[in-house]
Formats: structure tokens, sequence, C-alpha cells
């Protein structure tokens, strides 16, 4: 594993997790400091109530300074200029956020400086390659930013391309994500997302605490857990529920999106926020879980963690169509339209005993975050020596979860990649 580095994650909050950044980070802080930027920049925000109060809370914890995670974890929330902005104001933003995190960058570095990496979840960030003497500049791609609410896809592409020029590495979580990128770049890799079995497992525990919410009901419970956010299909949930009268529909995670078509079903109850800690607890009590992705541009791209905290769980999953779920056949059973979705749910009720839950469970032992946090280790610390051993084009191409495919590409030319980029554009 990676260690004695400083590493600069740019990420999103800390508060939205756990995520993928989370699990990789607080992993990696194990033998290294990690500077945590929580970073809201890329989108501008609209005018609601959810908008407004989500910039109140960045001002204030920019004003509170920076906040202690952990021993070996700060973060740090930077006042800039939100959404895609050029000319002056963009210089200035630029420079805002360099500022801030050179400050906690510094502080960090009192007792002992370490050799720097700076990793970014973000892709339009392009202006702090270079800044602070890194060693390496890893962009770690998550999403295909340019579909999603509230962000502008020409900014967001323009500036991924920049970022994309001064990477060292690029990783990313699903095979789509992976295409994209890669005729973009020479060292990019596929690394799906890992899980954390242990904490799951705890679901199959011989009579597991079953929360309140889901004691009182009376017959077989389907779940899902996550943010109800403008990618999840709630009318197809609805409509499922109506079909299935007899089963219940229990929904945790705060709501980013209309629900009034959830709130009409009677077997549906949203339980809103819940910590990560009562996850387990939930998935004992479910029957089966769902992904009720609306399938869409955006679709292909995604690898939802929740995917394997699922089966970790040892619960069957139906989902809409997704390239990354339909790998886990037959555990996972993909349906579209409320007619086929209904029907894969009763099926995968059928497909609940406590054997078939170990089992379905014990698939997940190879896919840990810390086999991931190790195999993301050997890609970041590789100089690329090894580039084109194979032959081929020079891309790399790692699926983690099948083994080693592909070649390993040489990194691009260091020199070029760590001139400071202070454009505003």
């Amino acid at each position: 594993m990676i260690a004695n580095r400083t590493i600069i994650c740019v990420a999103s909050d800390w508060s939205s997790g756990p995520t993928s950044k989370h699990h990789v980070m607080r992993l990696l802080s194990r033998h290294n400091r990690i500077i945590w930027v929580s970073y809201r920049a890329s989108r501008r925000p609209g005018l609601n109530l959810s908008d407004a109060r989500s910039a109140a809370s960045v001002i204030w914890r920019a004003f509170r300074g920076e906040r202690r995670l952990s021993p070996a974890m700060v973060e740090v929330t930077p006042l800039g200029v939100p959404g895609p902005v050029t000319g002056v104001i963009g210089r200035v933003h630029q420079r805002a956020v360099l500022w801030q995190i050179r400050r906690a960058l510094r502080r960090c570095h009192a007792s002992g400086a370490q050799p720097v990496q700076l990793w970014t979840f973000a892709p339009d960030v392009s202006f702090l390659a270079g800044q602070f003497g890194e060693e390496r500049v890893v962009y770690y791609c998550v999403d295909e930013f340019a579909h999603f609410e509230g962000f502008d896809p020409d900014a967001i592409q323009i500036g991924e391309r920049r970022l994309l020029e001064r990477a060292d590495v690029v990783i990313t979580s699903s095979e789509a994500l992976f295409q994209s990128k890669a005729p973009l770049h020479v060292n990019v890799h596929l690394v799906r997302h890992g899980v954390d079995v242990d904490h799951f497992a705890q679901a199959l525990a011989p009579h597991a605490h079953k929360p309140a919410l889901v004691e009182r009901l009376t017959g077989p419970v389907v779940g899902f857990f996550g943010l109800l956010h403008h990618w999840v299909d709630v009318d197809l949930i609805a409509a499922v529920a109506r079909r299935l009268p007899q089963l219940h529909f229990v929904l945790i995670g705060q709501a980013h999106t209309n629900i009034t078509a959830l709130k009409s079903c009677s077997n549906v109850h949203l339980a809103g926020h819940r910590p990560y800690a009562e996850l387990p607890a939930y998935c004992a009590a479910f029957e089966a879980a769902i992904l009720p992705f609306k399938c869409n541009a955006f679709t292909p791209f995604i690898n939802p963690i929740k995917l394997r905290e699922y089966l970790a769980a040892g619960l069957p999953v139906v989902s809409t169509p997704m390239p990354e779920a339909e790998r886990y056949a037959p555990d996972v059973v993909t349906a579209e339209g409320a007619d086929a979705f209904a029907e894969a749910c009763l099926g995968a009720i059928g497909r609940s005993s406590h054997a078939e839950r170990l089992r379905r469970s014990r698939t997940m032992a190879g896919e840990t975050w810390e086999a991931r946090v190790e195999t993301l280790s050997r890609m970041v610390m590789s100089d690329g020596r090894d580039a084109g051993r194979h032959g081929g084009n020079g891309r790399a191409y790692h699926d983690v979860c099948g083994g080693e495919r592909g070649v390993v590409g040489r990194l691009h030319d260091t020199q070029a990649r760590r001139e400071p980029l202070l454009t505003g554009a």
C-alpha cells in the first residue's frame, strides 16, 4: 500500500459518504496523511431550497476552517465560485482555492514534510496540477459528470480534457467509463468498486436485530438504500409497489428529487437517512434489494457501490438494465418496465433462503476495499517502465474482478504536465 505520503484528495463533501472515495481514503490514511478537499464548485446551484442550504453549509464550513476527521485526516472546504467561471472571476476562484489548500498543506507538513500526491474525483480541477510539487496526479473517475443535473456539459468536458492532459494515472470504476477515457490517455485503468464485506455480512448473523420500522411490517420486505436523486426512477418504484401490494418497499436515504408518487403508495416506507452502521440490520430484514435506476445516456457509466453491499449482505438483487449489474447474474436479475420488474422482485424473494444468502455473501470475499486499495497503490506508484511489454496500443486495462487484461501504458511527459496552469478558462 502507498505509505508515507501526503495525499490531497479533491472530492465531494466528507459528510455525504460513505462513497468509494471515503473508503479508499480511510484505508490510505492508515499509512499516509490525507487532506480531504470538499470541493463544491463543479456545479452551479439552482434557485431552490436544497441548493440554498447546501451553499450556506459550504460558506459556514469554509469560515469554520479545517476540521480534523481522524489523527491522519483533515477536511478543508474551500470557498470559491460555483459553476463554470472564466476570465478574471475564474482566476480569482482558482487562486482562492489554491491558497486554502496550500495553507492546509503547510500546517500538515509543520511536523515534517512528505512527498505529495494529488488525487481528484472532480473532473474540472486541472488548475491544481503542478501547484504542490506533487509526485503523482491521479484522476479517479467514478461518474460521467457531463450527464449530471446542474452541470454544464460543455464546461465539464473541456475541464476533464485538460485534467486528462495533466494526470499521471487515470482510474475508472466501470467498463463504460474506461472505454470513454482510454482514447484520451495512455495510462487508464479499470478498478471496480470494493465492498466492506465484514460490515454487511453482519446481516447474516443469527437472530440479527431488526430496526423498528421493518419489525412492525407483515409480509416480505424489498429494500433500497442510497440517495433518491434524479438518476433513481421514482415512477418505476411506485408502479411496481402498486402491482405488488403484498410486498413492502423500504427506501433508505435522503430525497433530492420529487417523491410525490411514492408518498401515495401505502406499501412504500420512506425511512430517510440512516447511519451506515445501521444498514446491515436493515439488510437482515430485507428479502431482496433493488437498483431502480433510470435508463438513459447516464446509465451505462453507473457502477453503484450499493450493488456489492447488497450482495455482501446476501441479498438477491433486481436492477434495471445496467452493464455493471449484469455482470453479477444470476444473483442480480435485470428487468425493464414495471411489469417485468415486479415479476423479478417476486422471483428474487423466492431466492432468499439463508443458505443462498450465505453463498451470495461469500462471492464478495475477494472484492474488499482493502484489495482494491492494494491494486490502486500498485497502479499509482508504477513508474511505467513495463509499458508496452505486451505490445498493443499502450492503454492500460486492469479489470480487478477478472484479472489483468491488456497492457500497462507509459505515463505522459511529466515536465509538460507539471507546468502550472492558471487560466480561468
